[in-house]
């Protein structure tokens, strides 16, 4: 009986031990200081919501990770300029993921309104869907913001419905629940700029795209795979070099909206017009399958591949954009679900937990090395702006310096975020040093103040 609980014991201690490793457990991040910001509709003065950012606690047991957040994002939200007045309130969430995911080998689970997944610092992520469907009896799109119901039959698309109401981060908020529909990555960093709310509401976002490096782990799926921003290996077994994944989505080509891709006679939708173009719709596209090309998606926007977090590899769904760095359907998760579903949201935690504790305070000399740090405008007369990524797990200082060396300056870039200020209205002309620094390592840029 002894030997038996000792081993007992032995096998538990065993799981913890392999738990602490566990991407699902040491990717989120934890902040117990830091508040957020948000911007209103007129002001370019970000204002204090006294609300923690990113994650507040991590712990986990033989077989769950928990996540405590209130769901608001280090990187400035707001405004929605598409007549939401709601701002990112405080979710005061727990999250519940497995550490051992497994493949949904019955009936699939569809992507659902609200929450389906969980960025790692804190914030929900939605499917594609805002609630709204076409309605044949009134002959208008009905349901969600706008009222009423729709039929369900011919499903709205969120990120082009919605594209005026997202903030720079391309973010907005559900009755305060802030969440992202898409890559949670800023508008203007886009190849082909689609919204031009960052040039007065300037913000970031959760990462920067960067095409010539696998792009980080972003979250996790109410199924509990983790998620991935845009560029991976191009080969499942992580050889083949950096390319962007591709969704295995595409428009149809359709002219009327009488039947679905798989040829099911629906209800009529509206005609396709330049009131309702091909992609208002989720119905609009089909799924084609790339025969023996690793970098297409399948039907769920994800693939088995192996990961900086996963070496020895694991299902991954990716937050897809298209080669002008635009969100690409699905998105991020969807239609289906790969793995199992299931509520991750919980109210309490019913089980014995280890709390995780992130000792790392800097980032390592190699992802240093790596990373990219821009300053502008340059030359510069108002607001100096400092972006480091594409991706801080840690939280960087910023100093501004004057070319006699005297320290003018200092801020942080906060994990989660990629931006810091420093205002010039206040600074002489001349030229000045800005340094990017963790630990022993350091970055140095020079601008011109005009």
């Amino acid at each position: 009986m002894r030997k038996s609980i000792l081993l007992l014991s032995l096998i538990t201690s065993m799981g913890i031990i392999q738990a602490q490793t566990s991407p699902a457990i040491t990717s989120w991040l934890q902040n117990t200081t830091q508040t957020g910001y948000y911007y209103t509709s007129g002001s370019s003065t970000p204002t204090s919501n006294s609300i923690l950012v990113n994650c507040q606690e991590v712990s986990y047991s033989s077989t769950y990770a928990y996540v405590k957040t209130k769901g608001v994002p280090a990187y400035t939200t707001g405004p929605f300029l598409d007549g939401n007045t709601s701002q990112a309130t405080n979710q005061n969430a727990i999250f519940k993921f497995p550490l051992s995911p497994q493949q949904n080998t019955g009936t699939l689970s569809t992507t659902t309104g609200g929450n389906i997944g969980v960025f790692i610092n804190g914030v929900a992520l939605f499917d594609y869907r805002d609630g709204v469907s076409w309605s044949a009896t009134s002959s208008a799109n009905k349901g969600g913001p706008l009222g009423g119901s729709g039929d369900g039959i011919w499903n709205r698309d969120a990120v082009p419905a919605e594209k005026s109401g997202f903030d720079c981060a391309k973010g907005h908020p559900a009755m305060g629940n802030y969440h992202h529909h898409q890559s949670p990555s800023a508008f203007d960093l886009d190849l082909n700029v689609l919204s031009t709310i960052c040039s007065t509401y300037d913000a970031d976002g959760l990462y920067v795209i960067d095409s010539t490096k696998h792009s980080p782990l972003l979250g996790f799926a109410y199924d509990g795979f983790p998620i991935y921003g845009a560029y991976a290996y191009k080969n499942d077994d992580g050889t083949g070099g950096i390319v962007r994944m591709k969704s295995g989505y595409q428009l149809r080509n359709i002219s009327v909206r009488t039947h679905y891709s798989d040829g099911s006679n629906v209800a009529d939708g509206p005609a396709v017009s330049s009131t309702y173009p091909l992609g208002t719709y989720r119905e609009d596209y089909e799924f084609v399958t790339y025969a023996n090309m690793d970098d297409y998606l399948d039907a769920h926007n994800g693939r088995f591949c192996v990961t900086p977090e996963y070496p020895n590899g694991t299902y991954c769904y990716y937050a897809t954009v298209d080669a002008k760095w635009n969100s690409a359907y699905p998105y991020a998760v969807g239609p289906y679900f790969y793995g199992v579903y299931a509520n991750r949201k919980v109210s309490s935690i019913s089980e014995s937990v280890t709390v995780y504790t992130n000792n790392t305070t800097a980032i390592s000399k190699e992802d240093f090395n790596q990373m990219n740090v821009s300053v502008f405008p340059n030359p510069v007369n108002d607001v100096i702006v400092v972006q480091a990524g594409p991706f801080l797990a840690s939280d960087v200082k910023v100093q501004l310096f004057d070319m006699n060396g005297k320290l003018v300056a200092t801020t942080v870039i906060n994990k989660g975020s990629t931006l810091a200020y420093f205002d010039a209205q206040a600074l002489y002309e001349g030229t000045y040093i800005v340094t990017i620094s963790s630990g022993e390592n350091q970055i140095s840029k020079t601008v011109v103040v005009q």
